[in-house]
Formats: structure tokens, C-alpha cells, sequence
């Protein structure tokens, strides 16, 4: 997988990017480019451009003078934040709390990412935090809680870890499927109803966003969506999960 740079209409832009496990496994990564009613842009996510993608991109929003913010949406994904605040150094930076601890070196605004006080900020999208499971899990190796953004002009959801593809899907294009996130039942908090209240969530977000038809996910590049097939993938995903979650 290589760089490479989505336009999906209506001024949503996904960039499918690289990161590799070890130095040798490229998983992919991801950040979004939305440009707002106000002909400003915000990213979704950081990741450092380079080359033809960043030429792009710089082209499109005035050699990013016009990149009004960047939502850091994923609490876990770091690594690139503190070079796409210099490369963008006008831009107002948000992220949660544990990137403010672990990227100390960036001015973060005081606002968190998924306070209501940004969403407000921001209302050509929409977003949702996961219910039942930690947004910021205390083991470190469990990832699967992100703030979600969905771009209603465009029908897209950019998702990070939460929502995954089922790994070696030939037929992805013509069936595509969603899954959640392998570490989600680790990820479930402690109270009774964790699991319940996980799956209620994703069921609910099924309905209330279903005429989504691309889904930008970091580490399983953009699956497109015919009518209704979106709300179908995931409600099937909670359907199979929802047994061990509940029973976590």
C-alpha cells in the first residue's frame, strides 16, 4: 500500500498513508481533509505529508494558510502529530489528554477533541464517541475506541481503529464488510452493562447514519458502500459480537 490521496466528492478528501509494524509490515495509516462551509479546511487525524500528495494538498488550501485546524481523533495515534503541527503551524491543534501528555512539544488547544465544545465548532460533521469501552483504555496495547467524524455533504465516516475490515476480503469490493475492533471486549469499562451499552451504541449509529458510502478506516483503506449497505455490514458485525460482549 502507498501514499495516496481519495477525493470523495462534496470537499472530503482521504489520505491513505504508511505505517509499518517493525520497519516491514505496512498496516496503513490515515488522515482526512474537509474543507468547511467557511472555505477553510480541517484535517482528521495528522499524518506527514510528502511529495505529490503534499503538493496537492497545499495547492488546495493556499500552502496550508488556510488549514484552520487538525482533530486529532484517535487517542493512540501520535506518532505524527508533532510534524503536521510544523507543517501547518497556523492551524489550531486539538487532540484527548493523552496526547497532550504524549506529544507535550505541540501548543494543543484547550479544548478537548470529543468535547462538545469542538463539535459545536464544526458542525458540517458529525461525531460519536463509543459508549461501553474506554475512549482512553489504561493498557496501553488496547485500541480500540476513536472518535468518530462523519461528513454528511459526502456520506463519509472517517473511523480509525473501532471499525476494521476483515483482513484478505477478495470480494471486498463487491461484498464489502465491516467488523469491530479485535481488542473491543479488553477495551469494555467496568461497569455492568459495558457490553450492552457498546453494542446499543453501534446498533444506534447504524441507524441514525445510514446513508453512509465510503468508510476511510486507518489501517484498511476506504470501502465504498451501495444504499443501505453500510447500516446492513455493521449491524451484522453487532449481531455476532454482541454474545461475547455481553457476556464479557
Amino acid at each position: 500500500m502507498s501514499d495516496k490521496i481519495i477525493d470523495l466528492g462534496s470537499g472530503f478528501w482521504n489520505i491513505q498513508g504508511t505505517f509499518k509494524i517493525g520497519g516491514l509490515i505496512n498496516i496503513g495509516t490515515q488522515c482526512s481533509l474537509v474543507k468547511l462551509d467557511s472555505g477553510r479546511f480541517i484535517f482528521l487525524d495528522s499524518y506527514t505529508l510528502t511529495g505529490e500528495i503534499r503538493d496537492e494538498v497545499m495547492s488546495l488550501t493556499n500552502n496550508g494558510d488556510d488549514v484552520e485546524a487538525i482533530l486529532n481523533l484517535h487517542p493512540f495515534h501520535t506518532i505524527h502529530c508533532a510534524q503536521m503541527a510544523k507543517d501547518f503551524p497556523k492551524a489550531i491543534v486539538y487532540g484527548s489528554e493523552r496526547h497532550k501528555i504524549k506529544v507535550p512539544e505541540v501548543d494543543w488547544a484547550e479544548d478537548l477533541v470529543e468535547s462538545k465544545a469542538v463539535a459545536e465548532r464544526y458542525p458540517e460533521l458529525e461525531f460519536s464517541l463509543p459508549k461501553g469501552i474506554y475512549y482512553i483504555s489504561p493498557n496501553e496495547m488496547v485500541h480500540a475506541s476513536s472518535l468518530l467524524a462523519y461528513h454528511p455533504a459526502s456520506k463519509t465516516l472517517h473511523v480509525d481503529d473501532t471499525f476494521v475490515t476483515p483482513p484478505a476480503k477478495i470480494l471486498q469490493a463487491v461484498m464489502p464488510e465491516l467488523g469491530i475492533h479485535p481488542t473491543t471486549k479488553k477495551a469494555l469499562t467496568d461497569q455492568p452493562t459495558a457490553g450492552r451499552d457498546y453494542c446499543d451504541w453501534a446498533e444506534n449509529l447504524a441507524e441514525k447514519w445510514e446513508d453512509i458510502r465510503h468508510v476511510c478506516a486507518a489501517h484498511s483503506d476506504v470501502i465504498h458502500f451501495e444504499a443501505g449497505g453500510f447500516k446492513a455490514a455493521l449491524l451484522k458485525a453487532i449481531e455476532k459480537a454482541r454474545p461475547k460482549l455481553e457476556n464479557a
